[in-house]
């Protein structure tokens, strides 16, 4: 498994026993939350590759999502250099990891421009749904896929006049209308950023081992 390369000897545990757990999305890099591992749900998450806590609240084991069905699926488990703090990457099952319902347990205010593609998606997702007088989102939407299509064979040829003309200012605008345009396309045929990343690392994966 891949978060195997934790050695539990390693782990500096608390005085009571725990360790404290930063879980954040494998995908888009939010923090969803944070909570605590002890030595037997450190073995549980190893077993079942889910995360696994101790609740402090309620002492006992703590399996995330068991009863909700928002587990936490384990990409990696890395220590920080003191050992006594994990880092659990997750893909995040289901509705949110926050028990309010919340994606993460910082709400909205966990936004960073690490995940400005992600949001952008998401806004476009919301146009959708809530239609915005004036909105260029929903105009595209409206018109369909002809015209979406239509605006990225626009946008690509002029990121690649930008390109050619060596101007690093105007061919930063250019890839920006670019990648818009493509999210708004991804939308309209079902396609997601995740699954974009998924493709990506299987090819980056597949690089690494030929």
């Amino acid at each position: 498994m891949p978060f195997t390369n934790v050695n539990p000897e390693k782990i500096k545990w608390n005085e009571n026993g725990l360790i404290p757990a930063i879980v954040q999305d494998y995908y888009n890099g939010r923090v969803l939350m944070l909570a605590y591992v002890s030595r037997e749900s450190f073995e549980v998450m190893q077993q079942k590759g889910e995360a696994c806590f101790w609740s402090r609240s309620r002492k006992k084991l703590w399996h995330k999502g068991a009863t909700s069905g928002n587990v936490q699926r384990i990409k990696h488990l890395a220590l920080d250099c003191d050992n006594d703090t994990l880092l659990i990457l997750a893909e995040q099952i289901g509705g949110g990891a926050c028990h309010t319902g919340d994606y993460t347990c910082f709400g909205n205010e966990e936004h960073g421009a690490f995940n400005i593609v992600e949001r952008d998606f998401e806004l476009i997702k919301d146009r959708a749904v809530n239609p915005k007088e004036n909105s260029y989102t929903n105009y595209l939407l409206e018109k369909g896929i002809d015209k979406i299509c239509k605006k990225i064979g626009e946008e690509s040829a002029e990121t690649i006049i930008a390109a050619k003309n060596n101007n690093p200012e105007n061919l930063t605008a250019e890839i920006s209308d670019l990648v818009y345009h493509l999210l708004v396309l991804m939308h309209e045929r079902g396609v997601s950023p995740k699954d974009i990343i998924t493709e990506l690392e299987n090819r980056r994966n597949k690089v690494e081992r030929t």
